[in-house]
């Protein structure tokens, strides 16, 4: 007898536990289901942050080589004629365009070198070309001077008085001698540029390269010294340096430039826009940040890269918030329906299990398109890593981003933008064949999953058909829209036998679309 009350007891009990225990079962499940979404974006943004610091240092090292190459046509000028030839190097260095082809030039010129006793013959033979009132600055007794003959394009502020002696600067004078002992460019420190007055005005570096004189050796550093004539050099502002860059940088990224290896304010020669922007930039936090040592003509530099909260935002942060949201929030009902719907278990049961699959869904989909996210696209192209790996397959993903959309976005409203992103998700869907997966990245980003790749050719077709597709006119609101897509393929295993490689690939790919003129394809493992 005395178990009969236990009994009813527990039956009572269980249907009051019940609500809490689906309750504390779905904030798990939601808790899982973020936590994955936050790595898994973790993992993306440095990735991303990673790909942005290496294109930086490729860009800067890219363009300096071409200023290189630039200046060695000066000095190469001076292999058949005289320093002192002032229309010829006038004459080469307009004909070099700067302002079209090397816009973060500021001034272009040539520096002799001019022995303590040659000073007074050298100031005469100045005087004598037609600059009157010529003389070396700083004056007073040196051993030997480095001045300032002549500065191409000779207008505006580099119209300043000649004689500028760069050998009495620290600075310029070890870049100097880094050029004259090796015989190869050289890079200076932190300078302001002489023709530079005022008082804000942007810190600047100077690449340097010797001109020895005409048929005299200059094989070891004893020779070159002994037979050294002057400098040509090529002055550069920094902000001009950084801006003459091809391509742009991602938003929400910080980019600082520093002058040797001690990242101080006194070294700082750059930082992007939005650092620059110090009240925002003090109530943001810096989620990722890292520092690159460049070696740039036998000078050190440092890049110092950091995120602010916008770079989240563009990646994907947002699937975090909706998951933490729609999850407590579906948690919350559950165990509401559950406490309300006691009494009939096998329903509670259906419920709980079609909300659980909506909440999975939710946190595995694109809310506005519908297509797969970031996260099950990965775990997708994952699967598909291991199966190609164990049959010794092949397959294929592809990035494709649309050409134009921002305008869009610009001239008609976001409404209408995502209106457009909906159709072209319904074009790509109906593009790809059923085993393929297609999902959307966040912006206009798109990708494609391609699996059971039989030969170049039907990859090429799809993806030819997917262009295409993009390239038909958008009717929304009454509106008609025209944009198109550039599309970049990367293959396994040709182009990369990870994710992540595989990803790389597929995003190099795309910018090589982009670079080719958009509306284009390119398959990375053959370059077209």
């Amino acid at each position: 007898m005395s178990d009969v009350p236990l009994r009813n007891t527990i039956n009572q009990a269980i249907p009051r536990l019940l609500p809490w225990l689906v309750l504390f079962v779905a904030l798990g499940v939601t808790w899982v289901t973020w936590d994955h979404e936050r790595q898994t974006t973790r993992n993306a943004l440095r990735s991303q942050f990673e790909f942005s610091l290496r294109e930086t240092v490729s860009r800067i090292d890219q363009r300096l080589v071409g200023y290189e190459q630039m200046l060695r046509g000066v000095q190469s000028l001076f292999a058949t004629t005289s320093l002192k030839n002032r229309a010829a190097m006038r004459d080469y260095v307009e004909a070099l365009q700067l302002d079209a082809n090397f816009s973060g030039v500021q001034v272009i010129g040539a520096v002799e070198w001019v022995p303590a006793a040659d000073e007074a013959k050298h100031v005469s033979a100045m005087r004598s070309a037609g600059f009157t009132d010529y003389q070396i600055e700083p004056v007073g007794p040196r051993d030997a001077f480095a001045p300032i003959v002549q500065r191409e394009p000779y207008v505006g502020r580099n119209r300043a008085p000649l004689g500028s002696d760069v050998w009495s600067d620290s600075v310029r004078r070890l870049a100097l001698e880094r050029a004259r002992d090796s015989g190869m460019a050289a890079i200076s420190g932190k300078v302001r540029l002489k023709v530079d007055t005022e008082a804000n005005a942007s810190p600047g570096f100077i690449l340097y390269l010797p001109i020895y004189a005409h048929g005299q050796p200059h094989d070891n550093v004893a020779q070159r010294r002994a037979n050294l004539i002057g400098w040509v050099y090529a002055a550069f502002r920094m902000n001009d340096f950084m801006a003459s860059l091809y391509g742009g940088q991602s938003p929400g990224l910080v980019l600082a430039i520093h002058d040797g290896t001690d990242p101080t304010k006194e070294s700082l020669m750059y930082r992007s826009a939005e650092g620059n922007q110090t009240s925002r930039a003090s109530s943001t936090h810096s989620a990722i940040s890292a520092n690159e040592y460049l070696v740039v003509a036998g000078h050190n530099w440092t890049l110092t890269l950091r995120t602010l909260d916008a770079f989240e935002d563009q990646y994907g942060r947002s699937a975090q918030n909706v998951i933490a949201i729609s999850g407590t929030v579906l948690s919350l009902l559950l165990s509401l329906l559950a406490w309300q719907l006691v009494n009939g278990r096998e329903r509670a049961l259906h419920i709980a299990s079609s909300m659980t699959n909506e909440l999975r869904h939710m946190a595995q989909h694109d809310p506005l398109t519908g297509l797969p996210n970031r996260a099950l696209f990965n775990d997708r192209l994952s699967q598909e890593l291991a199966r190609a790996k164990r049959h010794d397959g092949r397959f294929a993903m592809a990035f494709v981003d649309l050409d134009r959309f921002k305008s869009i976005n610009d001239n008609h409203g976001h409404d209408v933008g995502d209106q457009l992103l909906q159709q072209v998700a319904g074009r790509l869907s109906d593009c790809i064949r059923a085993a393929d997966t297609v999902g959307r990245l966040g912006g206009d980003e798109f990708v494609a999953l391609m699996e059971d790749l039989s030969d170049r050719d039907t990859l090429l077709a799809l993806a030819e058909k997917i262009r295409l597709a993009m390239h038909q006119p958008f009717f929304v609101n009454g509106l008609e829209l025209n944009i198109s897509c550039s599309i970049g393929i990367a293959v396994y295993p040709e182009d990369g036998s990870s994710a992540v490689a595989l990803t790389k690939s597929a995003d190099e790919a795309m910018y090589q679309a982009k670079e080719a003129g958009r509306n284009c394809v390119r398959l990375r493992s053959s370059g077209r």
